[in-house]
């Protein structure tokens, strides 16, 4: 009886141990991090450069850089876990929203 009744609360915990694994990266994450990383400096050196453009040309520039950290949000999001995926995406979740804000008030429709 005892038995059983250990077998069954081991079976009801089974669920939350799985639960509780990590959830697993596709193999590709390791080269897609360190892609995302040099394409964030690159990004970063693009965006100091159209940072005396004429208005036209950086919003087209936002634009292109919201579109990228969409894509980066989503190697973030699918290849780490814990701490360091809730900060990076968080970080990203930010960024993209102050750069629709900045598209909104300074390009429009442009």
């Amino acid at each position: 009886m005892i038995l059983r009744a250990a077998a069954a609360v081991l079976l009801t915990l089974v669920p939350t141990f799985a639960s509780a694994q990590p959830r697993p990266v596709p193999a590709t994450c390791t080269r897609d991090l360190f892609q995302n990383e040099a394409a964030m400096r690159q990004r970063q050196y693009k965006m100091q450069q159209v940072a005396t453009a004429d208005q036209a040309t950086q919003c087209a520039a936002w634009r292109d850089h919201v579109t990228f950290m969409q894509k980066a949000r989503s190697v973030f999001a699918t290849c780490q876990t814990g701490r360091q995926r809730e900060e990076n995406v968080a970080q990203m979740d930010q960024s993209l929203a102050d750069y629709r804000v900045l598209l909104a008030n300074r390009c429009g429709r442009r």
